[in-house]
């Protein structure tokens, strides 16, 4: 007989568990692979399915299974664990800061008075309210970063009696509110809104502690503040702590009549080596920090500058020349200071502070003070092609908007007619010939000029790639070699600028010429510029110029009062006058174009300078074109000839 097969012991029916695995997760696992690894023995329906799981001792955890709920008991032990909690950070708050109270109180005030939509009776009572409960504690609590903001809003909107109790009550901490993060804003706030009286004694207490307040980066700020703020004296004491040690401890010292630091040292008689090492002692931590933006710094140096033996001017200058130049260029004395470091600065000094400028020129075009900074770049750097790809570019993205601003199209106006005086005010022209004494002495010394012939290393050029110097070293450095027209050529015709601002003018005419600046943009381009800058490369490109100027004066007077027709117009007409007068070409193509057999409409109004500008021009072609059309209205009196002096 065949034995009978042995019975599988019960162990080996045993589930394995694999180790640290929950029993629920060892029942899906075995669920799952039966029903993926073998199907062809395991054919089961879904229902089939639903009740072999649920007959399971375990459930099955799905995706959306949720955790049972958790006891109420054990919410509220942790909510109460959170509140206790919370109260202790409160009470460790309270123990921190003495006025953790108060500064809460101060908080739910300053919330309601800071709305804009609110009566202005319910703002002043909240105000009063702050006020009364901060009396006493106010220099205590200005340097919170909250209440230093409640402090702000109350001094803004208090009344003038509650303002003087708190500049009282602030008086005797100014020196040490000013260093504090948050306080300096509110002494900010505090001298914005003070009387003459208050601002006097502010800056009569800042004596003894303003150049080390100007180390400071929270304190500079309220220096400058106070600089900005007050009047010639006041600016002239700030200044003088600068300049020597005797002038921190008298400040009677001198009367504040005057205003240039050699004027100081020859009436006290100081020692100028003296006063240029305090004034290094002072000057060299804040170049070292960084802090070149305010306008009291910078005619700090300006003054330092103007007494600086050559070594140290050449330091100054050096350090100055870089990326952190573009920060001082706002101001008259920065933008003066800039001009500075390119006219004495060498190849390597200026090709730094030209690439610092990469990404801001447009900005610095736009700047009252900048754009003259632009200005002596296109006058005195010999190296065009870097000029030409980093300044020109960005103002050739930008080109529209900046013919028609005031300070913006000056750059251009140096390219095509240099240091004009119709563009340039004296003090701006002035400016472009600035140098520091000491290293244009050197320069100019026999010592250094015997080098410069030479050959000796006091000489260092750069070249352009086309074999052309460009910049020598800094004691001799005061201007280009390149001849001026050639670098303008460079600048404005071979880099393709000239081009673009014809086709720009073309395109925008009409509106150039009813523009008080943009006018004198569009006459300079139609002119050619000055010496012909623009002949003979552009000519064509002119003569559409010309063509589209013509053809906005050929349209017919509108019937509209209140439209101008661009010979009427008071800035457009005195435009196209200069034009008749100073280019032929143009005055040929408007008068075949626009004015032939209509003078008579035009001979009243500001139209009629246009008219009569074509008796004054000294051209005798132009002259002859309208001669025979013109005389019949100097008949009949609606023209009168031209004075001949």
């Amino acid at each position: 007989m065949a034995a009978k097969p042995q019975k599988k012991s019960s162990e080996s029916k045993k589930r394995k568990r694999i180790p640290n695995q929950k029993p629920e997760e060892s029942i899906a696992n075995s669920e799952k692979s039966k029903l993926t690894t073998s199907p062809k023995k395991l054919k089961l329906s879904s229902s089939n399915v639903q009740n072999k799981v649920t007959k399971k001792p375990f459930k099955v955890y799905t995706k959306d299974y949720q955790k049972p709920s958790v006891k109420k008991d054990e919410v509220d032990t942790k909510k109460l664990g959170r509140l206790r909690a919370k109260e202790l950070a409160e009470a460790r708050k309270k123990k921190r800061k003495k006025h953790y109270s108060l500064e809460q109180e101060l908080a739910l005030l300053w919330e309601k008075m800071r709305c804009r939509n609110i009566a202005k009776e319910d703002r002043s009572r909240w105000v009063t309210e702050a006020l009364k409960k901060m009396k006493g504690k106010i220099s205590e609590i200005a340097s919170s970063h909250v209440s230093s903001r409640v402090l702000q809003t109350c001094v803004k909107h208090c009344t003038q009696d509650e303002r003087n109790a708190v500049f009282m009550e602030l008086r005797p901490h100014f020196i040490a509110l000013a260093s504090n993060t948050y306080a300096v804003h509110l002494v900010t706030k505090m001298l914005d809104h003070a009387p003459k009286e208050q601002l006097a004694e502010f800056i009569s207490s800042l004596h003894g502690h303003v150049a080390s307040l100007l180390r400071h980066m929270v304190g500079s700020l309220v220096i400058e503040h106070a600089y900005n703020l007050g009047n010639a004296t006041q600016k002239q004491a700030l200044l003088m702590e600068l300049y020597s040690p005797e002038l921190q401890l008298f400040k009677d010292l001198v009367t504040g009549k005057e205003n240039r630091l050699e004027d100081v040292i020859s009436k006290l008689q100081l020692q100028k080596s003296s006063v240029l090492r305090h004034m290094t002692s002072v000057l060299q931590p804040i170049l070292e920090k960084g802090i070149l933006d305010h306008s009291i710094v910078h005619r700090a140096f300006m003054e330092y500058l103007s007494i600086a033996d050559p070594s140290s001017a050449a330091d100054v200058i050096q350090q100055l020349s870089g990326a952190s130049l573009v920060r001082m260029i706002h101001t008259k004395d920065g933008s003066r200071l800039g001009q500075l470091c390119i006219r004495h600065g060498s190849a390597k000094e200026r090709k730094k502070i030209i690439k610092g400028m990469k990404g801001h020129v447009d900005k610095i075009a736009h700047d009252k003070f900048g754009n003259m900074v632009l200005v002596c770049i296109f006058s005195v750097v010999d190296d065009t092609k870097l000029v030409s790809k980093i300044i020109i570019r960005e103002l050739e993205g930008n080109l529209k908007e900046l013919l028609l601003d005031q300070n913006a199209r000056r750059p251009f106006l140096q390219l095509l007619r240099p240091n004009c005086s119709r563009y340039f005010s004296p003090d701006d022209l002035a400016s472009l010939t600035l140098s520091v004494p000491s290293l244009k002495n050197k320069a100019t010394s026999p010592f250094f000029s015997s080098l410069l012939l030479y050959g000796g290393e006091a000489v260092e050029e750069d070249t352009n790639g086309d074999g052309d110097p460009s910049d020598s070293n800094i004691q001799l450095n005061e201007g280009g070699k390149k001849d001026s027209f050639k670098r303008r050529q460079e600048l404005l015709v071979n880099s393709g600028l000239a081009e673009k601002l014809v086709d720009a003018c073309s395109e925008m005419a009409e509106g150039l010429l009813r523009d008080k600046y943009g006018k004198e943009v569009i006459y300079e381009v139609a002119t050619g510029g000055a010496d012909g800058i623009l002949h003979p490369t552009l000519d064509e490109k002119l003569a559409g110029l010309h063509e589209a100027i013509a053809s906005i004066a050929a349209q017919p007077k509108p019937d509209e009062p209140e439209k101008e027709h661009i010979l009427e117009n008071f800035h457009s007409s005195r435009a196209i006058r200069k034009l008749v007068l100073d280019c032929p070409a143009f005055a040929s193509t408007l008068w075949e174009k626009a004015l032939k057999g209509n003078c008579a409409i035009w001979a009243k109004g500001h139209s009629s300078k246009v008219i009569n500008a074509f008796l004054e021009t000294s051209d005798s072609v132009v002259k002859e074109l309208a001669k025979e059309e013109l005389q019949p209205l100097i008949e009949r009196g609606d023209l009168s000839l031209p004075v001949v002096e």
